[in-house]
């Protein structure tokens, strides 16, 4: 019995096949799905159905021709109802790929969201899928999320290309969802790309950290090799400061409860109010207006009133006559006249002393003015 064991284990062994030796061509060809691999029709129907918005309407209908031609070819139906907004795919006994349906959802999802016709039948392709990420409900204020969304296209669409770029995806940013097309391991890298930016993560640091892993994935040497030693590690700077927490109120332990608040029928039987009688209660109520009616009509005719009051009056200034204010200009210029008189008097009295200086220094002058010639 040991024996038998181990000779089937190395059966096993023998007939297993190392798929890394075996190109993608070779892989394309062995797993490929022909009309003549499908036995007989399926049994029952599969459909599906996808809304679309308004605007998209006259595109689709333009389009839907080209729809319907590349579907019947592997034996699928659509059908476009513009009175509900809806597009239909489904399965027929023409069939042959039962896997085609999906595909088929697949392309009118892309279709309903803005994704252009000659993109969308790309998804129809075996090595292409598509990832519709929903970032609406991602962010709570309106103005904070259409910043976020911003980011994913950058300046002039700069972001979006180097995202497509370096992923090797299709990428749609519209309304609230984000299209994405490509393979299945680049798919999963643009979804957390579009996540983290709508958590305030900057896509640049993602856009960094993929151009460093292209040039990694070119060194064989490092393909066994982890590369966390090469990749950078980005730390959050906008730390929230912590507000100073408030001083906890002492309690003050009370023997008894608090007492309990009075009822509207307590307090009606505290005023008395409760023992009246029907009438009496409607002309005691009947009273409260019309005292209330009577305060609130002194209040507005006083408010009315201050409207009229004339405001406070100033002192008027004492007037002064145009024959005294001339006559007082006429002596201050008399003044002025003579202080000006008595200073030149000084000036005479005082020159009419030695002239000797003033000859001395007309010599030293000349004397000057012939040195200066020379």
């Amino acid at each position: 019995m040991a024996k038998n064991n181990k000779d089937g284990e190395a059966k096993e062994k023998s007939t297993a096949i190392d798929l890394s030796t075996i190109s993608e061509e070779d892989m394309k060809k062995a797993l490929a799905f022909a009309p003549e691999d499908m036995a007989g029709p399926l049994l029952e129907e599969s459909s599906f159905a996808t809304l679309f918005p308004k605007y998209r309407e006259n595109y689709l209908r333009e389009v839907w021709p080209l729809v319907t031609k590349t579907l019947e070819k592997n034996g699928v139906s659509c059908k476009l109802d513009l009175v509900e907004g809806s597009m239909t795919v489904s399965t027929t006994r023409k069939t042959w790929d039962p896997y085609f349906i999906l595909k088929a959802r697949d392309m009118i999802k892309l279709l309903a969201r803005s994704v252009p016709f000659p993109q969308a039948i790309k998804v129809l392709d075996d090595d292409t899928t598509c990832d519709i990420i929903k970032i609406g409900n991602l962010v709570q204020n309106k103005e904070r999320f259409v910043k976020r969304r911003q980011r994913l296209l950058g300046p002039n669409g700069n972001t979006l290309k180097a995202i497509e770029l370096l992923t090797e995806c299709y990428v749609m940013i519209q309304g609230s969802t984000v299209a994405a097309m490509g393979r299945h391991k680049n798919l999963a890298s643009v979804r957390r790309i579009v996540e983290d930016c709508m958590k305030n993560i900057h896509p640049i640091y993602h856009i960094k950290e993929l151009m460093i892993r292209k040039e990694l994935a070119k060194d064989p040497k490092l393909a066994n090799e982890s590369w966390d030693r090469f990749l950078p590690r980005f730390k959050k700077r906008n730390v929230k400061q912590k507000k100073p927490k408030a001083g906890k109120r002492e309690k003050k332990h009370e023997v008894f409860p608090p007492a309990p608040t009075p009822s509207k029928i307590d307090l009606q039987l505290a005023s008395g109010e409760y023992f009246l009688k029907p009438d009496e209660k409607r002309a005691r109520d009947v009273e409260r207006k019309k005292q209330l009616a009577v305060e609130n009509g002194a209040k507005k005719d006083a408010e009315r009133a201050r409207a009229f009051v004339a405001p406070a009056e100033q002192a008027a200034k004492p007037k002064v006559t145009q024959g005294e204010d001339e006559s007082e200009k006429i002596e201050a210029l008399k003044q002025k006249f003579k202080a000006q008189a008595q200073v030149k008097d000084k000036k005479r009295s005082a020159g009419d002393g030695d002239i000797s200086e003033y000859v001395a220094d007309s010599a030293l002058s000349k004397k000057k003015k012939k040195s200066k010639a020379l």
